[in-house]
Formats: structure tokens, C-alpha cells, sequence
């Protein structure tokens, strides 16, 4: 079913939806927040302490959540504070959020990579989240190239981030290239499970790909786009004019919907 503004049977659901009418209630940008937190319930991949970055965070849910796991009153304080830290970084504008330091720009760019980089100052990640999505043509090949193309830049950032011991969560879509990208992860992580909150929607074919310790046997020198090496396109060619590097990476947002997305 496509998705925007003036399909009403989008709207009704939308309006109508527990998780929308929640998201109002408790102050949350986006019914996404409750997806994280589902998955969040089942595997607490989420503690105090941690450093945390959040791709494609716009606008904002997910950050919200970390922030509200990391808050928490430690001894001999007064209050709850975040103890932890948490990086955002998003192409699209995200309004500001106390205790998180959002980045905006294109993390394929060397000057945005760069920035992100040096905000980590040489820390290593606990865990690296991405709700990223790209903009869908309809066509199914071409698509399904563009959602893996946007999971690998995840694992790309990952491998060259995280702790050992760190971890990744990640949307991806069933279908066309699901299986192959799962066999991706699993060649880097030891532990690697698909996650289906119940905020997401049972009619989409939205799921999670969770990914937790790296993988000796592969280390973690990355794909080629942050650590050495091409980084190259679900078909395995180096990214070149027949194979354009530049696509367009959105979160779907109201009156920009698109098939195949359900959030």
C-alpha cells in the first residue's frame, strides 16, 4: 500500500494506530521509538554507560530512548543523568535533544566521516543503531540493492567503530538480497538474529538484523568505505558510473511514503 498524506486509508491507520497515539502521549518523535524498545526488552542491548551512535537518527525517537536507558540516578547523586554518551548523525535536520551530540551530514563523505570521527575522539562503540532507509524507486532489483547498499554502510561504520564485544542493530527489509546480507553479518559477528518488534507493522516487510561480537576469524578492518579495501555494491562491483554511489539516504517521513515501508 503506498504511503502519504492524502491516502486515506493510510491516514486512518495512522490515526488510529496504538503506537502513534502512545508516541504523543509519552513525548516521542515517531511511533520508531517503540520499535527500539521492543527489541531493547527482548535483548537489553541498551545499559548505562555505553557509547552509542545513532545513524539515520531523524527525527529523533531513537535518540530519545537511549537517552532515557542512560539516564539514571548513580551513587550519591541528587537525579538521574545520562551516563554514557550518545552521537546522532542524520543527512536531514534533527531538532536538538539535551545530552545528545547530533552531526548532520552525509556519513559516505570523507569530510562528514572525518567529523564523526574526531567527535569520537579514538573511542570505540558499545553499540551502533540504524533505522536508515533509502528512497524506493517501486522497482524490486533496484530496491533491493538500495536497502542492502544502506545496511552494508551500516556494517561498514560498525566494524570500523565498535568494541569487540559491540554490537549492531540495523532495519533491512524480507525479500530480494535479505539472505545474502544476513550471511554478511554473520561473517563478522558470532552472534546474528533477525528481530521483529511488535511496533512494526505485521503487514510490512520491515525487520531488524541484530549483530553482537565481532568475529576474530574476520577481524575488523572494515569493508573499504572506513577501513581498507573498495567498498563495493551488493553485486559485488566497486562502486563506478555504472553503479552510482550517491544514493539518496532518507527515514520515511509523513507526506514522503513510500511502498514497501511501513513504519
Amino acid at each position: 500500500m503506498a504511503k502519504n498524506k492524502f491516502n486515506p486509508q493510510w491516514m486512518h491507520m495512522h490515526l488510529t494506530d496504538p503506537y502513534v497515539r502512545q508516541a504523543q502521549a509519552k513525548g516521542y518523535r515517531s511511533r520508531a521509538a517503540f520499535k527500539l524498545l521492543g527489541i531493547h526488552e527482548k535483548d537489553k542491548l541498551i545499559k548505562p554507560g555505553m557509547t552509542v551512535v545513532d545513524l539515520g537518527s531523524a527525527p529523533g525517537s531513537w535518540s530519545q530512548v537511549v537517552r532515557e536507558i542512560l539516564s539514571v540516578k548513580g551513587p550519591g547523586e541528587s537525579g538521574k543523568r545520562v551516563h554514557g554518551r550518545i552521537l546522532a548523525l542524520d543527512i536531514l535536520p534533527m531538532e536538538p535533544i539535551a545530552d545528545v551530540d547530533f552531526l548532520e551530514g552525509d556519513f559516505r563523505e570523507d569530510e562528514v566521516a572525518k567529523a564523526l570521527a574526531d567527535r569520537l575522539g579514538g573511542e570505540k562503540v558499545d553499540l551502533v543503531l540504524s533505522d536508515m532507509a533509502p528512497n524506493l524507486s517501486g522497482v524490486e532489483s533496484a530496491d533491493s540493492a538500495r536497502i542492502a547498499h544502506v545496511c552494508e554502510l551500516a556494517l561498514e561504520f560498525a566494524l570500523a567503530h565498535l568494541k569487540p564485544e559491540g554490537a549492531l542493530l540495523v532495519k533491512a527489509f524480507q525479500g530480494s538480497g535479505y539472505s545474502q546480507l544476513v550471511e554478511l553479518f554473520k561473517r563478522h559477528f558470532v552472534t546474528v538474529s533477525p528481530r521483529k518488534p511488535p511496533a512494526s507493522r505485521a503487514q510490512s516487510s520491515e525487520t531488524f538484523c541484530w549483530a553482537a561480537g565481532s568475529n576474530p576469524a574476520e577481524g575488523q578492518g572494515g569493508l573499504g568505505l572506513f577501513g581498507p579495501g573498495p567498498l563495493k555494491n551488493p553485486a559485488g562491483m566497486p562502486f563506478n558510473a555504472q553503479w552510482p554511489g550517491k544514493i539518496q539516504l532518507r527515514k520515511p517521513m509523513p507526506g514522503h511514503r513510500i511502498k514497501a515501508i511501513h513504519r
